[in-house]
């Protein structure tokens, strides 16, 4: 099966000790983010897990624990961007994400390592014509470590119109003007632009519009073909396939002001307080009431390969 950690927090940037027990002990507990008493308890055992999922702004706190996980499948996002301490408050100097961008793809290699370019947005500081000398300069910098580039453009939820008011959509016309020049750089530097949650209004360009994390990706970062269940799509707009993913939501500390995964700061710090690196789960532990379910868990791996494949 697929373990993911990072559609609701950055386990490797504020967790990956945690992480790492987890990985010793060969199991985590994942509340029911819409019913606190019902536990998720999944194995993490290379047998019945064929990959894990990581999405992250920052990947070097897995750096000392990247032995433990050596007999697992991995597929990184390292999501860098050209946004300021005024968007990102707590993400570390991008100079220092595009170097551990390509130490990262140097141990797990170039299929297992994507880079997201998002969410793109625009304002009176972060212009077209910033995107377009930001997006070259990372591009160049990350070429031969990646084929994958993932954009998408920021959507207002309500938790990031709480957190980040002044936002404004970004237009039709705006989207197409920069995904056009985005696709066009990318490619001078060996990537594909796969829009996430997009549509396929860029595919005329030459952008993947596909997905962005589909089984075939997964497939070519392990290089084994899986037989998945099948599952509904996450979101409208969204192919991507996601699951048993073990993090939590208002838990991520990087604060970033389009964030749809926190609601307030303050709910976040009081969260992290709560953190225990030996507990089963990432926030708190065994609670009265807890109702644990084990997860079904075996490989999805095909063992047969067709003769006519």
């Amino acid at each position: 099966m697929i373990i993911n950690t990072g559609q609701r927090t950055d386990i490797p940037a504020f967790y990956a000790e945690w992480f790492a027990n987890r990985l010793k002990e060969g199991y985590v507990c994942v509340r029911n983010p819409f019913d606190h008493h019902q536990v998720s308890r999944y194995r993490l055992d290379p047998s019945v897990v064929d990959v894990i999922g990581f999405c992250t702004k920052n990947p070097s706190g897995m750096f000392p624990y990247m032995d433990l996980l050596k007999e697992y499948g991995q597929y990184w996002f390292v999501t860098i961007t050209p946004y300021g301490k005024d968007i990102e408050p707590n993400v570390p100097d991008k100079h220092r994400l595009l170097e551990d961008f390509r130490k990262l793809s140097e141990i797990v290699g170039i299929n297992s390592c994507g880079w997201r370019y998002d969410p793109i947005l625009i304002s009176d500081k972060y212009t077209y014509e910033y995107h377009l000398r930001a997006f070259e300069q990372i591009a160049s910098a990350l070429e031969g470590y990646t084929e994958t580039a993932v954009i998408s453009f920021i959507d207002l939820y309500p938790k990031v119109r709480r957190n980040f008011p002044e936002a404004k959509e970004v237009d039709h016309e705006m989207r197409i003007a920069i995904g056009k020049e985005l696709i066009r750089i990318a490619g001078e530097h060996g990537m594909t632009v796969k829009p996430c949650a997009e549509g396929n209004e860029l595919a005329a360009y030459g952008a993947d519009c596909s997905g962005c994390m589909k089984v075939s990706d997964y497939e070519k970062a392990i290089g084994q073909k899986l037989k998945v269940p099948v599952k509904k799509n996450i979101r409208e707009g969204c192919a991507c396939y996601l699951s048993g993913d073990i993090g939590a939501y208002n838990t991520c500390g990087h604060l970033c002001r389009y964030c749809y995964a926190n609601a307030e700061a303050e709910t976040v710090r009081k969260q992290m307080r709560l953190h225990d690196p030996s507990s089963p789960f990432l926030i708190g532990n065994y609670e009265e009431n807890d109702v644990i379910h084990d997860v079904p868990q075996k490989s999805w791996i095909e063992r047969q390969i067709s003769l006519f494949d």
